[in-house]
């Protein structure tokens, strides 16, 4: 990986970063990083010496809301270095979110002492979202079902098994978070819970997703789409993915 040695030294805060996929399905023509950082290792030079800039609402911040930010540009950069050679940080926009190259779909995530991102071409994956949350505990679940799921959720889950509600709760929070953050650069429209539901999931990390809400002329109330998650510890880590339209044949 001979554009990796243009980067940076690592600072000590965060772990070499690692290429390995985790969830179920290899994505295609994407790049992943991760790395793991610990906010009590961050140093007043870190950004500085990463040759990253801080910005302003970032450095009025704790030290673990810096060292997550921190964490996750850094894999940014390096998964868009080994994507296509672009050498680019993703800035912070006014709604807090990544600002990517215009031929780029990214996503990035930070949970709990891990950060990683995520990178494709447009013309390959026109939408993509991440998110990593801590696993519910049952009784946490339990209280905030009713925020999170949509009444038939809420139904589907009452009738499957105690042991599974604190993953349940837990994925379709993280799932809705994923689908937000592929969603919206596409249809620039706000959306919420109750603007989804997960219709299937299964043990082995595959989900089923449908909208309830319409958004633009082609993501309408009804529309399916597929996602993915994983178990990292005590972690749940979920991926949208919305493929890159074929362009019609003449």
């Amino acid at each position: 990986m001979p554009a990796m040695n243009r980067l940076p030294a690592l600072p000590a805060c965060c772990t070499p970063l690692r290429t390995d996929w985790p969830l179920p399905q290899q994505l295609p023509a994407s790049v992943w990083f991760s790395t793991d950082f610990i906010p009590a290792q961050l140093a007043v030079d870190d950004f500085a010496q990463s040759a990253i800039e801080m910005p302003a609402s970032i450095q009025r911040s704790v030290a673990k809301r810096q060292a997550e930010f921190l964490a996750g540009r850094l894999c940014a950069r390096a998964a868009l270095l080994q994507l296509d050679g672009t050498c680019n940080v993703p800035t912070m926009g006014k709604d807090r979110a990544p600002v990517w190259p215009a031929h780029i779909s990214g996503t990035i995530t930070h949970s709990n002492g891990r950060a990683a991102a995520l990178v494709a071409l447009k013309s390959e994956w026109q939408g993509l979202g991440m998110d990593l949350e801590n696993l519910l505990s049952t009784e946490r679940a339990k209280r905030l079902a009713n925020e999170i799921l949509t009444p038939d959720e809420l139904q589907r889950m009452a009738a499957g098994p105690e042991e599974q509600i604190a993953l349940l709760v837990t994925l379709t929070f993280s799932v809705k978070e994923s689908l937000f953050k592929a969603l919206f650069p596409l249809v620039h429209k706000r959306f919420y819970f109750e603007h989804a539901e997960v219709l299937d999931w299964t043990t082995d990390g595959h989900v089923r997703l449908r909208l309830l809400t319409d958004l633009s002329p082609e993501w309408q109330h009804g529309r399916e789409l597929d996602a993915q998650f994983c178990l990292l510890e005590n972690q749940v880590l979920s991926v949208v993915a919305i493929k890159a339209q074929t362009p019609a044949a003449p």
